[in-house]
């Protein structure tokens, strides 16, 4: 029957395509001849007529077409119309040939356009309209106007990282003026003013070769900035500044962080920061770091010269090249590090100069301007008097007042439009609300926070599209759950494990990477806050695996019924708003759990142990039995049971397994294989 179907459908098929093909023919066959008419052109024709007979009427002499040159007969204005952008930006502005094709659209049955309804139509025609534009775009590339690079701060806790970024927002502080530093959204913006100004102390940088109009610089965890764009396959960051304590050197969240850097292939410089901490260091922020590291005496050089050699030799064991930034030749080949105080000062300058240097020779092409819109969201927050409002870094294109926009949402795609878009004022910190100055169209590369209906329930760390015009909503909206569905299914997720819940895509990927490096399996993830449903799916592990009924929340709400409900079923939801306390506790819980067991298993748990008695040191053969042994494979435990030979089951190998495993040996489970043999065990 089923093969019976397929053939059926096929034959169906062929029929279908022979009648479009027959039509096409009869259609381009009555084009030619000058028969085939538009709308328009059969009015034209009628009107055309109309004048005939009232001329003929009137006894006036009209050529007959028999006496007139042989021409195509056209019927109507047929002079194309040029399109205004405005026309272009909505779709319209159709030239005549566009409009004949819609005529003869629309006289066609819907059953010989392969059997698909209006809407199917409209939607295939939005689609092509949108891959057509995002082709336009990404053809018409200018490559002489550059945008901000986006620039992300990475590195160990207490590198100084956040001094960094402070020292990047805050320099030249005045009266409370940010001297020409814009904080943003969840960014800092550094417009070229500020460049110039904290870059004019670094020798050998011409301002007048700047190409770029400013920095964005990302003030967000690491995982967070490098949450992919999924439908461009590019990350959010350009560049990064890798921040490496040179009295510690690589520690393990900046190897993390170079292991990220390496997978996502993001160019990066290494801040090697506080230098200020070398023994009797003098320092001079207003002059270049390498003039003020000649300055130094001798003993500080020395011990410059060790520690960076030594940080040299660790980005080495890591497969990276490094190099000072003032002695490196090749920086596409070596990475370029900046000695750095972010409590003096020292080298700032240096370190943007060197940002500004790369980004516009070899991220020249990626920093092109471009007119494909490029934006994710960052973050959902309530402002009183504005309601929900998302924050935004926009990254190409434009966003403007009005537009219909598409974002994530928990319970699916969010259409809305935007009511306002909000920056802080120049030279101002944003801190209060009253400080936001509205604009009706932002250009890249901003981080701006947008005014909306909805938005409650958006979810960060996915794309925002912008649809521009009302048949392209359905498509972008399809496109967004596709995201959505593409990124969770990459996780792999495991028949037992814990329940994670995360804000945005960035922290959940976060979370699940510290769980994978933990060995902790994960059976179920969730984007947003914690509901009832998710603690229904999380309880299913009471019946499996108990130590896994565990909701790991990470910067997200717990509702109180929620709460309510898992103290009832017995589900342990760990909530936090920093990721390593959150590791901290589950990390307590996971050791408290097993100690527990293994006080109730201890009894039935035998460690296998494999010895030999000596006769000659048999000291007391009746109870208490005192004799010398040769253990010859396993340990010897106190309270192991002993048999001629020691007895072990099947109860205590599944103890071993589940409980002991960290203290059983290789050798250990190759004597419980020899063991399970001599007892026949199963």
């Amino acid at each position: 029957m089923e093969t019976q179907r397929l053939e059926q459908e096929r034959v169906d098929q062929e029929k279908r395509e022979k009648r479009k093909q027959k039509e096409k023919e009869r259609k381009e066959r009555l084009k030619k001849e000058g028969k085939l008419l538009t709308k328009s052109q059969k009015e034209a024709r009628a009107r055309a007529e109309t004048t005939l007979r009232m001329l003929q009427a009137q006894g006036v002499e009209v050529p007959c077409k028999d006496s007139m040159p042989k021409k195509k007969p056209v019927y109507g204005d047929k002079r194309k119309k040029k399109p205004t952008d405005e026309e272009k930006e909505k779709g319209g502005g159709k030239d005549s040939e566009e409009e004949e094709e819609e005529e003869e659209d629309s006289s066609d049955s819907s059953e010989e356009e392969d059997g698909r309804t209006k809407e199917e139509l409209l939607y295939d025609r939005a689609k092509k309209r949108i891959e057509k534009r995002r082709a336009e775009n990404m053809r018409n590339v200018d490559l002489e106007r550059l945008r901000s690079p986006v620039v992300c701060v990475l590195g160990h806790v207490d590198t100084g990282k956040t001094k960094i970024l402070d020292k990047l927002r805050h320099t030249n502080v005045q009266d409370g003026e940010a001297g020409g530093i814009t904080q943003q959204i969840g960014a800092t913006n550094v417009p070229l003013e500020t460049i110039v100004e904290q870059t004019r102390m670094v020798k050998n940088f011409d301002k007048d070769t700047i190409k770029i109009p400013g920095m964005l610089i990302i003030d967000t965890p690491g995982h967070e900035s490098f949450s992919n764009l999924r439908n461009r396959g590019s990350s959010l960051c350009d560049i990064a500044i890798l921040v490496v304590d040179i009295m510690h050197g690589l520690e393990p969240q900046t190897l993390e962080s170079i292991n990220l850097l390496k997978e996502k292939k993001c160019p990066f410089i290494v801040a090697l920061n506080k230098v200020d901490r070398l023994y009797d260091w003098k320092k001079s922020p207003e002059t270049d770091v390498v003039a003020t590291l000649k300055k130094q005496k001798k003993n500080t050089k020395d011990e410059f010269d060790e520690r960076t050699k030594s940080i040299v030799l660790e980005f080495a064991e890591q497969g990276l090249n490094a190099a000072l930034f003032h002695e490196n030749k090749d920086p596409r080949t070596f990475v370029s590090m900046v000695p750095t105080s972010a409590h003096s000062g020292d080298g700032m300058g240096n370190l943007i100069g060197l940002l500004v240097e790369l980004t516009q020779t070899m991220l020249a092409r990626r920093l092109a301007h471009c007119d494909e819109l490029r934006a994710q969201v960052m973050e959902v927050k309530a402002l009183p008097g504005m309601g929900t409002t998302i924050d935004v870094i926009l990254i190409n294109g434009t966003l403007r007042e009005g537009e219909t926009i598409i974002v994530p949402g928990v319970d699916g795609p969010i259409i809305t439009q935007i009511r306002g878009l909000l920056l802080p004022p120049p030279l101002k910190e944003l801190r209060v609300k009253n400080q936001y100055e509205k604009h009706k169209e932002v250009n890249t590369a901003q981080g701006v926070k947008i005014l909306g209906k909805d938005l409650e329930k958006t979810l960060a760390g996915l794309p925002l599209l912008v649809a521009h015009s009302e048949d392209e909503i359905p498509v972008l909206r399809d496109e967004l759950v596709r995201e959505l569905k593409q990124t969770l299914s990459s996780f792999k997720l495991e028949e037992k494990g814990v329940y994670v819940q995360a804000s945005t895509l960035g922290s959940l990927e976060a979370l699940l990477e510290f769980l994978r490096t933990s060995k902790v399996p994960y059976s179920g993830i969730n984007i947003g806050p914690v509901h009832k449903k998710d603690v229904m799916k999380a309880s299913a592990m009471l019946e499996h695996d108990p130590q896994y009924a565990v909701i790991l929340a990470f910067d997200v709400k717990v509702e109180r019924d929620s709460q309510e409900m898992a103290d009832s079923l017995g589900v342990r939801v760990f909530a936090a708003e920093i990721i390593y306390h959150l590791f901290d506790s589950f990390t307590k819980y996971r050791e408290d759990y097993k100690k527990a067991k293994q006080d109730e298993f201890k009894n039935i748990a035998v460690f296998p142990v494999k010895l030999r008695i000596l006769p000659a040191f048999i000291f007391n053969s009746r109870d208490p039995i005192v004799m010398g042994v040769v253990v010859e494979a396993g340990v010897l435990h106190q309270g192991t049971p002993l048999c001629v030979p020691s007895k072990i089951n099947r109860a205590s190998i599944d103890a071993l397994k589940s409980w002991f495993r960290d203290e059983m040996q290789k050798s250990d489970w190759q004597l419980i294989m020899e063991l399970k043999n001599t007892f026949e065990i199963i």
